[in-house]
């Protein structure tokens, strides 16, 4: 695999629209990623979602722990962003709508670095009332 910038492209891939993925489909051939949407109040639903997402396509080995422990702690680190640093959503009357972005790859020259996996969200969160929210952000990294 080459080296790649997962943030970055994880970033970009969980903010495209489908029209703007089309654009990107060559040169993503030879990225490991998978996408998603969720939307909750409920901090669970959002962490289980993307697990499956990723166990689906084969990002993670679903027997190996440390696969599923390294995917956990980019999917909080991420949602740290999304909530600024609260990480509850319904227990503080807010609700998410996001898409996702799951990566995998190489980031370093030394292949001695191993692999990473990145995970990175964008949509929305605010009071559970259409029309109160607003935009939001969030980008996760751990190695593997």
């Amino acid at each position: 695999m080459s080296k790649i910038a997962i943030g970055k492209t994880a970033v970009l891939l969980a903010s495209f629209t489908e029209e703007e993925m089309a654009f990107f489909q060559d040169t993503l051939k030879e990225v490991s990623y998978c996408l998603g949407k969720v939307g909750s109040m409920n901090m669970q639903k959002v962490i289980s979602a993307v697990e499956t997402a990723a166990k689906r396509h084969g990002l993670i080995h679903p027997n190996l722990y440390r696969e599923t422990h390294a995917l956990y702690h980019a999917i909080m680190e991420g949602m740290e962003g999304v909530t600024r640093g609260h990480l509850s959503i319904g227990e503080m009357s807010r609700t998410v709508g996001l898409r996702f972005a799951v990566v995998r790859g190489t980031p370093f020259t030394d292949e001695d670095e191993g692999e990473w996996i990145a995970v990175a969200f964008y949509g929305t969160i605010g009071a559970p009332v259409k029309g109160s929210e607003h935009e939001t952000v969030g980008l996760g990294i751990n190695h593997i």
